[in-house]
């Protein structure tokens, strides 16, 4: 049950909002807020109402019921008005629930995605270059912008690591359950005998921090410069241009080498280091609101297994939701994405739900 203040209050704030909106005194640098916030409102109110008429409604059909004078033919209404009366009220219930939830700011920004080959060697690269294709395919698929900020590549066209920008709308929100361990079994194709290795990758998927989220004291920061270098360690340019930026109060340290200029370089790399820094306060706050992380799908740790992606069967699992999907191959191609993605949402909402019930 939802408390009938809360939903009383959502109707109040819909009203106050209104009566802002339509104001000649209304604060125009907050308008946008307050649109948006009204917005937001207009969509739930419906379901507000007919959640707080609920008791009213029903109470009138019960007395029709008790009512000696009623025919059968109009009990027989009641009782069908009663049954549909409960069904709306579940799904008013739920609706008003979900817009209840504790929203994350974050959902509505952009991306920073990182990835990184783990244990096993060649063949985690490999798997590493798989996966970011995977991405670059579904960033087409759905018209999203997605822009290399820094590239390591390993031999036979593997990825030692890879960090990008992805752009449209509310990406952050569809994209960070990916945060964590990707593992893939598979025969290498220079494996003779045809035994399937294990190997993975890490993925991180960051909100991207704007400037306004995160405020950086130079103070703070400590920025070494040193020649970029290419694998093997061969020299690549002859000018001090590759960064290394560290946040002293955090720690958390970026390097970008990827540019011949040391201004471009640091750009990208304190643009990396505001979403790290950001995402840093974030799990701060969320681990100060709530100590038990379970109810939650994963904690978006690096370091926590989430997807097997297994070739000899053709399927791909899912370990926080129990989800397989024999579609190994239209996974990759960024085909199914949201299917998993639909299904990871929906358990996250319903494990929320079952939090704020508590």
């Amino acid at each position: 049950m939802i408390p009938v203040d809360k939903v009383r209050e959502i109707i109040s704030k819909h009203e106050l909002l209104e009566s802002k909106l339509s104001s000649d005194k209304i604060d125009k640098k907050n308008f946008a807020k307050i649109s948006k916030e009204y917005s937001d409102l207009n969509e739930i109110l419906v379901n507000a109402k007919q959640y707080l008429s609920y008791d009213g409604a029903l109470s009138d059909i019960e007395k029709i019921l008790n009512d000696p004078r009623s025919d059968q033919e109009i009990k027989d209404l009641a009782k069908i008005e009663i049954e549909d009366l409960k069904k709306k009220k579940i799904v008013n219930e739920k609706k008003l629930k979900l817009f209840l939830l504790p929203k994350d700011d974050a959902d509505r920004k952009n991306a920073i995605i990182e990835i990184r080959a783990g244990t096993g060697g060649l063949e985690a690269s490999l798997f590493a270059a798989d996966l970011f294709k995977m991405y670059e395919k579904i960033s087409n698929k759905k018209k999203w912008s997605l822009e290399i900020i820094s590239i390591s590549k390993s031999e036979a066209d593997g990825l030692k690591e890879v960090i990008a920008t992805i752009k449209g709308k509310n990406i952050y929100s569809l994209l960070k359950f990916e945060s964590g361990v990707h593992r893939v079994q598979r025969v290498p194709d220079t494996e003779t005998q045809g035994r399937v290795h294990t190997s993975a990758a890490t993925v991180a998927v960051l909100p991207e921090a704007e400037e306004v989220d995160v405020k950086i004291d130079d103070n703070d920061l400590r920025i070494d410069v040193f020649r970029s270098s290419g694998p093997g360690g061969q020299s690549v340019n002859t000018t001090d241009s590759a960064v290394r930026i560290t946040h002293l109060p955090t720690g958390i340290v970026v390097s970008q080498q990827d540019e011949k200029s040391q201004i471009r370089n640091k750009e990208k790399g304190l643009k990396i280091l505001r979403s790290r820094i950001y995402e840093f306060e974030r799990k701060k706050l969320e681990d100060a609101r709530s100590k038990d992380r379970k109810n939650k799908i994963g904690t978006g740790d690096r370091s926590e297994r989430i997807r097997t992606y297994n070739f000899p069967q053709g399927r791909v699992t899912d370990h926080r939701i129990n989800l397989t999907l024999h579609k190994l191959d239209d996974f990759l191609e960024g085909e199914i994405f949201d299917e998993m993605i639909d299904s990871l949402n929906l358990h996250a909402q319903d494990e929320e739900l079952r939090s704020l019930e508590k």
